[in-house]
């Protein structure tokens, strides 16, 4: 078996920690699976078993490595790590995307493809500088939600416009914005729904493009946090174009 050690965003693997998302993945990428790491402190947990069983049934190796699984994870309470290999997405240009822009913590991002599967947005758009999606801790975060989805990045706002511009976007912002629920009774599929940064928000270039929206909230906190923006957001559209 390879050694296997600290997560690397350089690296042509990445790992899904825990096993929930270990069973997404193999419900929904078993193709990109190299094999499976487990603690035999973990083996009297049902759940262990259950993927243990899974992985064998789709004749992926089971490699009992205690000493990684503690190292990938950082926790000793971590029984199973599964090693995959990262994989390209492309994004359906008819359907409705999210569209992260510069996004810099992995809760937040893991959060927000957890969210965004919920409710029923499975094309993804991540704009660098930001967190490495494939980074163990959104995959942990999103609960496997992430291997779900088509997700891809781009080096900026403009390479996303040229693969998937024909469509109406909506901008969440401070400024030039309408409030969330003033908005149309419903929203022009294919739209996206595009969410900036934790600390600065979407740049000023952004100010003037598409439709701006704003979430109503008293004068008792200065903003939401981008999770939370994000599923209320996403939640508000699915509930447009339900009705």
């Amino acid at each position: 078996m390879p050694k296997y050690g600290a997560y690397d965003k350089n690296d042509a693997h990445t790992y899904a920690v825990g096993v929930f998302p270990s069973m997404e993945l193999l419900a929904a990428r078993p193709e990109s699976v190299r094999c499976l790491l487990v603690s035999p402190a973990g083996y009297p947990n049902a759940g262990v078993q259950k993927l243990m069983d899974a992985c064998r049934a789709l004749h992926v190796p089971v490699e009992e490595a205690p000493r990684a699984v503690e190292r990938i994870s950082g926790k000793q309470n971590a029984w199973t790590v599964t090693v995959l290999n990262k994989y390209d997405c492309a994004l359906d240009p008819a359907a409705n995307h999210v569209v992260l822009h510069n996004p810099s913590d992995v809760g937040n991002v893991g959060t927000i493809l957890r969210s965004a599967l919920g409710f029923g947005f499975e094309n993804v758009a991540v704009i660098r500088p930001s967190v490495d999606p494939f980074d163990p801790r959104v995959l942990r975060a999103s609960m496997g939600a992430a291997f779900h989805l088509q997700l891809k990045q781009y080096d900026c706002f403009e390479d996303y416009l040229k693969d998937c511009g024909q469509r109406e976007f909506y901008l969440f912002r401070l400024r030039n914005a309408q409030k969330l629920q003033d908005q149309g009774t419903t929203a022009r599929t294919p739209f996206s729904l595009v969410f900036g940064n934790e600390a600065s928000g979407l740049p000023k270039e952004l100010e003037d493009f598409g439709q701006g929206v704003i979430i109503a909230h008293n004068q008792r906190i200065d903003s939401l946090n981008l999770a939370v923006a994000a599923g209320i957001g996403l939640n508000a559209f699915a509930e447009k174009n339900r009705k």
